[in-house]
């Protein structure tokens, strides 16, 4: 759903951590106002812990608009903060994933994003929960959080997506399938899985794997990557970067405003790239929770 043009007054808040935070703080400074965006406050945090109470702190100070600049990482330390407000966020793309602003169809370079948040479109769209955890883009189990927990701090700062890859595949060899259940609506559903993508968007790691997701429909999407062996999973992520209809020969999925999950053995859960949660747990929906800056000619919630 579209609604006006975003607010011309604004605080800019932006991770000096993530991949271009440090590097961009000053052009965006600079562009938002020469856009006519008029800030109010300008923070570079370089304590990461730090970032959801310097947005809340923006937020109670009565400013209509919050510029996050950062990855995937750095939307889920703050986006709690903006549910139950009526304070739009304004999106600066300078993680390495960026998943959440491919979602909306955001421009990933500074200048675009700029654009869209001087003369886009405040827009409502949902968020998802996680035992209480709320997120902006995609969780996921399987591989996805034994890398997060084993990466080195700052490998996607100095390498990039290259690097993170390579590191991924390291953590291959030490993955093993396991057992889920999924129940929606009182009703169990047994398997075997590879890996499982918790999604409110259709982005998870910057690819788009859940094409059927979308920020406005009032619903999680959860697919199972079904499966036994290693390769299982190697196949089905081949399949998704060549587009073959393939990829779905291994998909079960499941679309509902709540469900549970739970594994055997119990796994942990990487929320937009954080391992913030372990199985069992409980999934939910939370409609048209966040107020964001968005182009103007997308209206699709994809």
């Amino acid at each position: 759903m579209l609604s006006a043009r975003p607010p011309q007054r604004a605080a800019l808040i932006v991770n000096v951590h993530s991949r271009k935070g440090r590097k961009e703080l000053a052009a965006a400074r600079r562009l938002l106002r020469e856009c006519g965006v008029q800030l109010t406050i300008v923070r570079g945090i370089d304590r990461p812990k730090a970032l959801g109470e310097a947005v809340g702190a923006a937020i109670r100070s009565g400013v209509p608009m919050v510029i996050v600049g950062g990855g995937d990482g750095t939307l889920l330390a703050c986006v709690d903060r903006f549910v139950g407000t009526k304070t739009v966020l304004g999106v600066l793309p300078l993680g390495t994933a960026n998943s959440f602003a491919r979602a909306l169809r955001l421009p990933l370079d500074l200048e675009g994003a700029v654009a869209v948040i001087a003369a886009g479109n405040a827009r409502c769209v949902d968020l998802g929960e996680i035992d209480g955890k709320i997120y902006a883009g995609c969780a996921s189990m399987g591989l996805a959080p034994q890398i997060a927990e084993s990466v080195p701090r700052g490998l996607k700062a100095w390498a990039g997506r290259p690097g993170y890859m390579i590191w991924a595949a390291g953590q291959l060899a030490r993955f093993k399938p396991f057992r889920i259940c999924v129940t929606v609506g009182g009703q169990r559903h047994d398997m075997n899985g590879v890996e499982v993508r918790i999604a409110n968007g259709p982005f998870h790691g910057g690819v788009e794997l859940v094409d059927s997701a979308t920020l406005d429909s009032g619903q999680i999407v959860v697919q199972v990557i079904t499966g036994e062996r290693r390769r299982d999973l190697l196949l089905n992520w081949a399949a998704h970067l060549v587009g073959s209809n393939a990829r779905w020969r291994q998909v079960r999925q499941f679309e509902a405003a709540t469900l549970t999950l739970s594994t055997h053995p119990a796994l942990p859960i990487s929320i937009d790239g954080e391992v913030l949660a372990k199985t069992p747990v409980a999934i939910r929906a939370r409609p048209r929770a966040l107020m964001v800056a968005a182009p103007v000619s997308d209206d699709r919630g994809r």
